[in-house]
């Protein structure tokens, strides 16, 4: 099979290998790319973890971060593909639970989101955009 024969993402993939594989051959290369993917993807990662609460794509961000991190460390690799099944398993037995549970951890979920957004200042940061002056707006740290 030559060139012409591949489909593009089996070109791309190719290309890939070979560009990982001449940073390989430096070590010192290698180590500086190894230690960019690394910062990278905890960067991600604990952006993920903070945003889990919130509704959006917490956990996709989390994986994100786990997926950079697993393209250079076997640890993280692991550790993927254990959190992918967790989840899975836990969002399986969630959709299983009754219209209450499921209620209840919306309404917690809520409460998550708007005390966090308390304590961080921004009801009184757009309080006083919209000419809202409340004193319980404003954050107690």
């Amino acid at each position: 099979m030559d060139d012409s024969d591949l489909s593009p993402f089996q070109d791309a993939e190719g290309r890939w290998h070979r560009w990982r594989a001449h940073i390989a051959a430096s070590p010192s290369l290698n180590l500086t790319y190894r230690l960019a993917v690394g910062v990278i993807g905890v960067l991600v990662l604990a952006a993920g973890v903070v945003a889990i609460p919130y509704p959006g794509p917490g956990w996709l961000i989390v994986f994100a971060g786990l997926g950079i991190l697993a393209s250079e460390f076997a640890w993280a690799h692991r550790l993927l593909h254990y959190a992918r099944k967790r989840y899975d398993a836990f969002m399986a037995w969630f959709l299983k639970q009754s219209l209450v549970v499921r209620g209840l951890s919306t309404l917690l979920t809520c409460a998550v989101v708007l005390t966090t957004l308390w304590l961080l200042g921004t009801f009184g940061l757009v309080g006083t955009w919209i000419g809202l002056d409340y004193s319980w707006l404003e954050s107690p740290l």
